[in-house]
């Protein structure tokens, strides 16, 4: 553990600089051990429950708005430590007990009114057997066996037979979600995934070759891009993932709170992106007509700088994810 506590106190030649023309090789990623060194504590979790669980609206591949049950499981910690992830902090350092997961999942359909779809997000990778216990699978295949679509995150590198054999488990469809996060090769390299756009390439081809469709996670703004290079870039993210074959994109802010991001910031590394910039790459994103997009509207008021418009111009939003057309741009006298 190094013996700095934020990122102001590291060595100046170990703080990567953007530049107008940015040395990319100058830019060292940062280490699992100083993104920890800089975290807030996590939050306080019980391994036989869910952390969250709630029930929305969304699109279905075929157009019709259907109920979707969302799960956050409870379960260890991710392997990887992202620089821009805050999903750690309800967590557990140590993987819960066979049957816990299971457990959740029957906790929360037990309140959640029926639907057609179900996310299990477990804040990491569902094929992680240190998160999910593979022991488990087959109880959790029976507990949602029988939902239309079953969408669990994973990373890249972890799609492999495993992802075969519990898709076989299900009478519906099994459907992965997979972060991009963004195609610039450069800061993705940064971003201490460690994975690559051929990575994510490659496991897209692998899914979709065994009839298991893809949604990806499109970052807004990630680390180390100004805002107009960071939009440019959000497009260029979402076109790569469709042409990897990906049938649905969900844009998301880049957001503070994990510390990492806040001490990037203070050396002008890092800005929360401008709700103008969502709005255009949304659109720009419905206007390719290549699969379903959506934005995440989670804490979106931290984008919003203007009180006046900022409810009417997330209805717009929430609007365009239901209806998949681009609306009318709200018009603001002050903003």
């Amino acid at each position: 553990m190094p013996s700095w506590r934020c990122m102001s106190d590291i060595p100046r030649g170990d703080i990567p600089t953007v530049m107008t023309k940015t040395n990319w090789g100058a830019i060292a990623p940062l280490t699992d051990a100083q993104i920890e060194a800089v975290r807030p504590p996590k939050n306080d979790v019980d391994s036989w429950k869910p952390y969250a669980f709630l029930s929305e609206p969304e699109r279905s591949s075929d157009g019709a708005i259907v109920d979707v049950a969302t799960i956050f499981l409870t379960n260890r910690e991710c392997p990887f430590r992202c620089v821009f992830c805050d999903l750690w902090k309800n967590t557990t350092d140590q993987r819960v007990p066979l049957g816990a997961i299971p457990k959740q999942i029957a906790f929360a359909l037990d309140q959640l009114p029926r639907c057609h779809s179900v996310k299990l997000y477990n804040s990491g990778n569902f094929f992680d057997r240190q998160a999910i216990p593979l022991e488990d699978h087959r109880a959790i295949g029976q507990l949602v066996g029988d939902f239309d679509t079953v969408i669990v995150e994973n990373h890249p590198s972890l799609c492999n037979d495993e992802c075969l054999r519990f898709r076989d488990r299900l009478n519906g469809r099994l459907e992965m979600a997979l972060g991009l996060e963004t195609a610039h090769p450069q800061v993705l390299a940064r971003l201490n995934k460690r994975m690559s756009p051929e990575t994510f390439q490659r496991a897209v081809e692998f899914l979709v070759q065994e009839q298991i469709p893809v949604r990806s996670f499109i970052l807004l703004r990630p680390p180390y891009l100004g805002e107009s290079v960071a939009r440019e870039w959000a497009v260029r993210s979402l076109r790569f993932a469709f042409d990897c074959g990906i049938e649905c994109c969900t844009i998301i802010p880049t957001r503070k709170g994990n510390g990492a991001l806040e001490q990037l910031a203070q050396i002008d590394q890092f800005s929360t992106p401008q709700l103008a910039s969502l709005e255009a790459v949304f659109t720009a994103g419905l206007e390719m007509e290549r699969g379903r997009v959506f934005v995440d509207l989670w804490d979106l008021d931290r984008l919003s700088t203007c009180r006046l418009c900022a409810a009417e111009r997330k209805q717009r939003l929430l609007r365009m994810n239901l209806s998949q057309r681009v609306l009318p741009a709200v018009r603001c006298g002050v903003c």
